[in-house]
């Protein structure tokens, strides 16, 4: 019974200790905020941790935790929305980031892209990092965000025209000859 339970402890400290930069990096897109991100990544993993046995034997646990940190962000969006929305300054947690060959971690201006994120609408704004930055499919940004691929295209669609219209991050793409 003992070795069973330090058996799973490892096996959860492995996979965590593994994904915890690319949870928190997530979690701050989602967010919009260092110490939201980090607050949101730790819950994650606490829920995850409670149900290591299932999460650990599923064929994709990043995909199942994923899915864990989309409804808890949305549980804390829907109660403080504007707080987790704001634009923020706090670019520490992406900039922590550069050297890991992440597109994102090695945009020019994070500051610019991170505000453009956060003037989207929640759905738009999941669709678009899940989409774009996370590299997901089609189908698994539908399954993290429980909706239609065709409801994922939609949000997405809008996400970066929206982003496309914002003066701000169409003069930094403008100035580095990518608009």
């Amino acid at each position: 019974m003992r070795d069973g339970k330090q058996v799973r402890d490892a096996e959860f400290r492995t996979f965590m200790t593994g994904h915890w930069p690319q949870l928190a990096r997530t979690a701050y897109l989602l967010t919009g905020e260092r110490h939201a991100a980090e607050d949101l990544a730790q819950a994650t993993l606490e829920r995850v941790y409670a149900a290591w046995n299932r999460v650990g034997s599923a064929d994709r646990p990043e995909a199942y935790v994923r899915r864990v940190m989309i409804n808890l962000h949305a549980r804390r969006h829907r109660r403080k929305l504007k707080e987790f929305l704001a634009p923020r300054s706090d670019t520490d947690l992406v900039a922590d980031t550069a050297d890991t060959g992440d597109l994102m971690a090695r945009a020019d201006d994070r500051s610019v892209l991170l505000a453009a994120l956060a003037e989207l609408p929640p759905r738009q704004r999941q669709a678009v990092v899940l989409r774009y930055w996370a590299d997901l499919t089609e189908t698994q940004t539908a399954e993290a965000m429980r909706c239609s691929v065709g409801s994922v295209k939609s949000n997405a669609a809008k996400g970066i025209a929206k982003l496309r219209r914002l003066p701000a991050l169409h003069d930094v793409m403008a100035q580095k000859g990518r608009a």
